[in-house]
């Protein structure tokens, strides 16, 4: 019977079973359930009713194709495009921008209905919002959208004819009607048409590498050599290539039926949880959401409670809901995530996700199949043996490194057989190659010792044209030797040269003497310990060990013209001499020890999985530093202190070693344990199910998963992996289809270069989110006071859009560019649930600090154009009503002017230019300090070049919006006096010595207290004064506190812009006169503001805990 890989416990599987399509994905995880391979050939022919010469009948191989439909693999349920395109436009971020468009055309059909004229803003609005979604959800849906072509590339592994014995004549087929019982004829060259039990073969080998990814051709068999019917040679795999030979087999199993037709299903079948980042674009939709409805309901309320019509109250929560919607973000994001992902491509790691990007940065634990990633996937020799001395194989091109005599009579004679006994032969046309990097025809074992022999000794060619073939007997699994006889190149000497390699055991017992130091000795026991005792060390090493041996053929007996018969073999194949031996191993990539110690570095655990022999996978593992230096298994603790294995505990080892038989036995919790308890693991021996287990396990360790693999067998692992990374070179086009990442030049250490690229744009994406929404206080605050103070609206809904979708974007974009930092690779990987990317740290920063630095600049601006055109503070206040009334154009200034409504309009939309500037003028400190999250400007440095265009790019627009002819009609933006651009720079200079100050706190006080609070100090601090305000000033109004705790909170920053005006003078008739009032440089400043708010108000009116508060 099949074997059983437990992945949830049987209750489970009662209360919650996982279908897809109508199928058990917990039952496709079990192993494979085929038990053919046990049976005899005749057992096999009753159970399918078929017989060994004439195969079946017509009249049953159609009631079997009847019955068991078409040898084809079920294509699953398909999405069609314009589904995944609506996912584009309506999915995530895209859904907030939606939402908004629509109370943007809602609020202008309101105003539609209760004015004649109605201001147009909210119907601009709502059409740019739709654009905004349609452009970029169009953009996405090229750049991201991932066909789900797997199952179609599985399909077209199928093969089209199939040559199939049926009533004892042979008829070549469509492979969709091969059934289960049919006897199949397969050839070199061929693709197996379905899952067959070998019956007979004539050298036949297959190509597993597509299922199992090891590319070692696979002898087959008709005998049962293994329990697993995945290692024994009597079964031949649907969809695997035949490389050499000739079999017959029964088919056992057709299309889903197959072991490939299991992958398929159970990689078709598995559901993909969310990507790191979606989640964190949904947590900030829920944030931003969250504070809209929050703003907007609240100011709902007081709007209604300070007399406004309902539908008044409507409009104003629209347009604060609005106004927290940041536009250009979702644009930001994509094109930054591409732009990383084009930066990874030109570093080999091709994004087929465009959230991919930024899993592999969050990646916790790296699942890393062994052959062609952590190795160089070209089998090489390592070592040799001979003159009883392991010698270091020298594989540099000018042969430097050299350990050994060459010149050695025995290495001569080793070479030889080498170089003779074997069939594999360089591809025409690269002689200008290096040796090393040319093509071989053969396979991988003897394409080493061809180019081994090739580096040492010359060209092997002619070597062989001297020594023409006579005989040869191939390798077979029976023998397990391969021989050859050659003429020998001496002319004087007819002798024949018999040459021998083979498994080391086999070619020993076929020798009586041994080859030392160029001369011939008898074998004896002492030898046969030095062969053992080289062998077993070889061995351990994980490397692959042949024996060679030769003898030269008495010419009595094998004069020249001998028929040499290597069916019926006519000579002699024992008394022969042993000469030495050589081992091979597919060596780790140069880069790739390094990429390791690079992960630990960084908290990433790596498990090497594989489906090679446990010595092999130990060795390379500890060769690339998976397993490091000092940590043992348990088997190396039981070989230290000379006890069984079974009496070592397994805590007290911090590496282990497990075989896929060990595994399959293994419960849930056993798994939880082996993976909690061991820092260092290795996989071997493992089934395609099994490499699915094992990523399942490391979720639910809570870890984010990368896996990288390359053949169909890693195709489930690959999609169930929280991000998959397949081989662009030797990976097959299923492993490809089912990755988000591709590898292209199958190298692990590229792997390492995508997480600190994934690590760097979560940085950069954090930063630009923190740009972004930092100006989003200064666009809801002009709200606010405009429905709960009764002033001229000091910044338009036109203003915002070209702030949002114009300055800010190239700023916001640049920050992409952005380097690393120095602590990037050191850092453990983040906790999803933890670390965020908004989280309550970015919005008190954005929204409590920096934010509000920006507003105040903002205002300041407003008030400052205000006061010049005679509209003093305490005038604006309630003034809204009669300034926004058509029919007023008499309405008077603090100096007793009057202003029509055109007029009064050309001032408002003047200041919304300059509240404009100066949000522009404040986010060129804000894009500066969001260059680092800890690490001073000065550290780092101004080497982004895209980030400095980008200040002059937004400078530029800013300029061009404000004085270019006719903005003043298609944007309502007017053009400014030079000395109001100035407003705002002391704001701009306070925001970057604030954050230079607080960085340096956080530097000195890493994860301390101090550290946390200096994030919060100034949100908490306005926040306590307001509170207080709300318990003892019930006789204010919250406007008139909100003007308090705007002016008193800032004093410095207010002075320093007084100051700046001063110096540049005001020459226009209607000037504040602050030669009179002083108050920029009078402590008293806030005394001035409160009774030019109401006249009721003064500094002494409250508690005496204010001063206290202040002074704290």
């Amino acid at each position: 019977t099949g074997y059983r890989v437990a992945t949830t416990q049987d209750k489970d599987e009662k209360e919650s079973p996982k279908k897809k399509g109508g199928k058990d994905l917990d039952d496709l995880k079990k192993e494979v359930p085929i038990t053919e391979h046990k049976m005899s050939v005749e057992e096999v022919c009753r159970k399918y009713n078929t017989d060994i010469v004439q195969g079946l009948t017509n009249a049953k191989a159609a009631e079997y194709l009847a019955r068991d439909g078409p040898n084809a693999l079920t294509p699953p349920p398909t999405t069609p495009e314009w589904v995944k395109f609506c996912r584009q436009l309506f999915g995530g971020f895209s859904i907030l921008l939606w939402i908004g468009a629509i109370l943007c055309f809602l609020a202008y059909a309101i105003q539609a209905a209760t004015e004649d004229e109605p201001a147009g803003d909210n119907l601009y609005l709502g059409i740019v919002l739709s654009a905004v979604v349609i452009i970029t959800g169009c953009f996405s849906y090229f750049q991201e959208a991932k066909s789900s072509k797997i199952m179609e590339s599985f399909k077209n592994m199928v093969p089209q004819q199939a040559l199939v014995i049926r009533e004892g004549e042979k008829m070549q087929i469509n492979a969709e009607q091969v059934v289960a019982g049919d006897l199949v004829e397969v050839k070199g060259g061929d693709r197996i048409p379905a899952d067959l039990r070998i019956i007979s073969s004539h050298g036949c080998k297959v190509d597993n590498s597509s299922l199992t990814g090891e590319s070692e051709p696979q002898t087959r068999s008709p005998d049962c050599t293994h329990d697993n019917p995945l290692e024994t040679r009597n079964i031949a795999f649907f969809s695997t290539n035949c490389v050499e030979g000739t079999a017959r087999g029964i088919v056992v199993c057709t299309g889903d039926r197959t072991v490939m037709g299991r992958i398929a299903t159970l990689t078709s079948g598995l559901e993909t949880g969310k990507t790191p980042i979606a989640k964190e674009i949904e947590h900030f939709i829920h944030i931003i959401t969250g504070v809209a409805v929050f703003l907007g309901v609240t100011f709902f309320v007081l709007s209604l409670i300070l007399g406004y019509s309902w539908l008044e109250a409507v409009i104003f929560l629209i347009g604060i809901i609005v106004a927290n919607v940041p536009e250009g973000l979702l644009a930001t994001v994509t094109v930054c995530l591409t732009l990383t992902a084009k930066r990874m491509a030109r570093k080999n790691c091709l994004v087929k996700n465009l959230e991919a990007v930024e899993t592999l940065g969050s990646t916790s634990t790296i699942c890393s199949d062994k052959t062609g990633t952590l190795t160089q996937n070209r089998m090489t020799v390592a070592h040799m043996w001979f003159d009883n001395q392991i010698h270091e194989a020298d594989t540099t091109e000018d042969q430097s490194g050299s350990s050994f005599d060459k010149s050695s009579t025995t290495w001569v004679s080793l070479a030889r057989i080498a170089a003779l006994c074997n069939r594999a032969v360089f591809k025409a046309g690269q002689e200008s190659l290096p040796i090393l990097k040319r093509d071989v025809a053969g396979d991988a074992s003897e394409s080493a010792l061809l180019k081994c022999i090739e580096l040492s000794c010359g060209s092997i060619k002619a070597m062989r044209d001297k020594n023409k073939k006579v005989a040869e007997i191939p390798f077979n699994s029976t023998n397990k030797y391969q021989l050859s006889i050659h003429e020998t190149e001496d002319e004087n000497d007819n002798r024949y040269l018999l040459v021998m390699k083979g498994a080391p055991e086999r070619i020993l017992d076929r020798c009586s003497t041994i080859m030392m130091q160029g001369k011939e000795q008898p074998m004896d026991d002492e030898m046969k310990e030095a062969f053992q005792n080289a062998y077993l060390e070889l061995g351990g090493l994980g490397e692959r060990v042949l024996g060679f041996c030769h003898v030269f053929m008495p010419e009595d007996k094998y004069p020249k013209g001998f028929a040499f018969d290597t069916d019926d073999v006519n000579f002699q194949t024992d008394n022969l001499c042993f000469v030495g031996l050589m081992s091979m191993i597919d060596p780790p990539r140069a880069a790739v020890p390094d990429a390791v110690g690079k992960c630990r570095s960084a908290g990433i655990k790596v498990i090497m999985v594989t489906g090679d022999h446990p010595i092999t996978a130990k060795a390379i593992a500890k060769g690339v530093g998976i397993i490091s230096e000092g940590n043992e298994t348990v088997e190396d603790i039981a070989a230290r202190l000379n006890i069984p294995v079974s009496q070592v505990n397994p805590r007290d080892a911090k590496a282990c070693v497990i075989h896929g038989t060990d595994l399959k036995d293994l419960t849930q919790e056993q798994m939880d344990d082996i993976l909690r308890n061991h820092t260092e693991i290795v996989f071997a021996r493992t089934s395609p199910q099994q490499k699915l287990i094992i990523v399942e396990g490391c979720q639910r360790q809570g870890a984010i998963v990368a896996v990288t693999g390359d053949g169909v067998n890693d195709s489930p692992a690959l999609k169930k992996a929280d991000i998959g990374v397949a081989m662009g070179i030797s990976g097959s086009d299923v492993s490809k289809q089912a990755a988000d990442m591709i590898l292209l030049d199958d190298n692990f250490a590229s792997i390492v270069t995508g997480v600190e690229e994934g690590r760097l744009i979560f940085d950069n994406l954090k930063k630009s989110i923190a740009y972004t929404l930092t100006s989003n206080i200064p666009e809801i605050t002009p709200f606010l006071f405009f429905i709960l103070v009764n002033i001229p609206l000091p910044l338009g809904t036109i203003t915002i859009l070209c702030i949002d979708l114009g300055t800010d974007m190239v700023p916001a974009i640049s920050l992409a560019y952005e380097a690393a930092e120095s602590d990037i690779m050191k850092r453990q990987p983040r906790n999803p649930l933890r670390d965020k990317l908004v989280n309550e740290r970015l919005i008190s920063i954005a929204y409590g600090q920096i934010g509000m630095i920006q507003a105040l600049g903002g205002f300041f601006a407003y008030f400052v154009i205000m006061a010049e055109n005679g509209f003093l503070p305490s005038v604006l206040v309630g003034i809204r009503l009669n300034w926004d009334d058509r029919s007023t154009n008499d309405l008077e200034d603090s100096y007793g002017q009057q202003w029509t409504y055109e007029q009064r309009k050309i001032v408002e939309f003047t200041c919304h230019t300059a509240f404009f500037v100066s949000i522009v003028v404040v986010q060129w400190a804000d894009v500066i300090i969001c260059k680092t999250r800890r690490n001073s400007v000065f550290q780092q440095g101004m080497k982004n070049k895209i980030l400095i265009f980008g200040l002059f790019e937004e400078t530029a627009l800013a300029a061009f919006l404000s004085y270019c002819p006719g903005m003043d009609v298609a944007l309502r933006m007017y053009p400014l006096k030079p000395s109001w651009w100035f407003c705002a720079f002391p704001y701009s200079f306070l925001i970057f010595v604030y954050d230079e100050i607080r960085k340096l706190i956080l530097r000195r006080n890493p994860g301390g207290k101090t550290g946390a609070q200096v994030h919060c100090y100034m949100t908490i601090f306005m926040c306590r004064i307001l509170k207080l305000f709300c318990a003892g000033l019930d006789s204010y109004t919250s406007v008139e506190i909100l003007f308090w705790v705007t002016t008193v909170s800032y004093p410095f920053s207010v002075s320093l812009l007084f100051c700046l005006f001063l110096q540049a003078g005001w020459k226009k008739r209607h000037t504040i006169k602050l030669s009179k009032h002083h108050f920029l440089l009078n402590p008293s400043f806030p005394e001035f503001i409160l009774s030019s708010l109401s006249p009721s108000l003064s500094l002494s009116s409250f508690p005496s805990s204010i001063p206290r508060l202040l002074s704290t």
